[in-house]
């Protein structure tokens, strides 16, 4: 008996049924690092951020959720930041000021 041929399958669309929201804040972990930064897009593979800091510590993580302010923050030169979707842990829309002043 023939064996029945099938359809290869289509790659997912990019950002369909994504859950990020373009435009607005983030705190993101991945899984050696944090990072802050305005979202301006969603590809497959990576989130594009602006306005980035890398959080070098966030001292007490709830604390620093609670007043908005981290131990130590590196920010990125003005631009755009890539971060593969991969190693992303975790992200959560971040609702103050970015930080972008070194601490």
């Amino acid at each position: 008996m023939p064996k029945p041929k099938t359809k290869p399958k289509a790659a997912p669309a990019p950002t369909r049924g994504a859950p990020y929201h373009v435009g607005a804040n983030y705190f993101i972990r991945s899984v050696t690092m944090y990072y802050t930064g305005r979202l301006i897009a969603v590809t497959e593979h990576e989130l594009v951020l602006e306005s980035a800091s890398w959080i070098a510590s966030t001292g007490r993580f709830a604390d620093a959720f609670k007043q908005g302010a981290f131990d130590e923050v590196e920010p990125f030169p003005d631009g755009e930041v890539i971060i593969g979707r991969g190693a992303i842990v975790d992200a959560c829309q971040w609702p103050r000021e970015l930080p972008r002043t070194q601490e």
